[in-house]
């Protein structure tokens, strides 16, 4: 049976001499010791304390516990006690940080790419223990007096935590008391949530559907309501807007005239009565155009009544029957040149 070198395979000339990693020629902590020969070993550190980073474009904090790949080094000794550097590369903008270790005071210090975050020196985080220093460790062997009171606020600080650790257990057993009433109040109020939730989601989708958006809509805010309420929308002409519309030219003539260079060359002056004539007649014009090509063209008209004693039948055509008080037709071409609207086209010639 194989022990702990399972799958590693030694020599039977090796066995019991040397280990597998040595005759592979690999460190036993694998990828992390690849900078061995310079000291660097690779750990992995949380950060003590929140820090402001250095090189971000932006103040960025970074905060207490997040955690990074960093190079631990030996830079130094206090006393016999060493001193690691810890060196760090932060992935929001690439710049490094270290921290090294501090043993006379018992902390981290910030020694590149960032600073320590200002909380005051004499304000005291929750649940932090606060280190007495050498002189007052040697004042309170020397003064009986400053050690009880010490001890007197030690008591009195811990006589109010075991007050408050206790409220809190009340309040959790006497939430929890009945877990089933608890949970149903819980999911009741999650249903609820969930199915107002499941409605703003296919309206967003039926939204998303007829607009034929490709994006994802985020919810409707108050800001939305009251911008929505400041459009004010025009009221539609009817079908004399829509005939208007269709029969207007597609490149219309515009009264200014321009130069090659692009400006707008000024018309000469001329009175006021050539210019009321030259509108009117202007305007005269384009009216009978428009209604020429409304009356003319069958696909402009919104609906066209249909008479059933003029219907027609396609692929037939029937000879007119002349009767006796009807007078003969005239010549072609001058039935044909009466007959002809006054338009460019003739959409009922055979």
């Amino acid at each position: 049976m194989q022990g702990f070198n399972m799958g590693r395979y030694v020599p039977p000339e090796h066995e019991g001499t040397t280990s597998a990693n040595k005759l592979a020629g690999k460190h036993a902590l694998g990828n992390r010791a690849r900078k061995a020969g310079q000291g660097i070993l690779t750990v992995r550190f949380e950060m003590p304390f929140p820090i402001w980073c250095s090189t971000c474009p932006k103040p960025t904090i970074i905060g207490q516990g997040v955690r990074f790949n960093a190079e631990k080094k030996k830079v130094g000794n206090y006393y016999t006690t060493p001193i690691f550097s810890f060196r760090m590369k932060h992935n929001v903008c690439g710049g490094w940080l270290e921290i090294r270790t501090d043993p006379k005071n018992t902390a981290y210090v910030v020694t590149e790419g960032a600073k320590k975050r200002d909380t005051g020196d004499d304000k005291q985080q929750d649940g932090e223990i606060v280190l007495r220093t050498d002189e007052e460790r040697e004042r309170l062997r020397n003064d009986a007096f400053a050690a009880l009171e010490v001890k007197i606020d030690d008591r009195r600080q811990a006589k109010t935590d075991k007050t408050r650790i206790e409220d809190l257990q009340y309040l959790r057993e006497k939430d929890w008391e009945d877990p089933y009433a608890a949970s149903s109040k819980l999911r009741r109020a999650f249903r609820a949530d969930r199915k107002v939730r499941e409605k703003d989601a296919e309206l967003t989708e039926n939204l998303k559907d007829r607009m034929s958006l490709g994006m994802d809509l985020l919810e409707e805010s108050e800001a939305d309501r009251k911008r929505a309420s400041f459009v004010d929308f025009g009221e539609v002409g009817g079908e004399m807007a829509i005939v208007k519309a269709k029969t207007r030219p597609l490149f219309a003539r515009e009264s200014e005239s321009f130069s090659r260079s692009g400006k707008p060359q000024k018309a000469p002056k001329k009175a006021k009565t050539l210019l009321e004539a030259e509108s009117r007649r202007e305007k005269l014009r384009r009216e009978l155009g428009d209604n020429t090509r409304a009356a003319v063209d069958p696909f402009l008209s919104v609906e066209k009544p249909r008479d059933s004693a003029k219907s027609t039948q396609l692929g037939i055509k029937r000879k007119r029957v002349l009767l006796v008080d009807e007078e003969p037709e005239m010549d072609d071409e001058k039935s044909h040149s009466q007959s002809i609207p006054m338009a460019l086209v003739d959409y009922n010639s055979d």
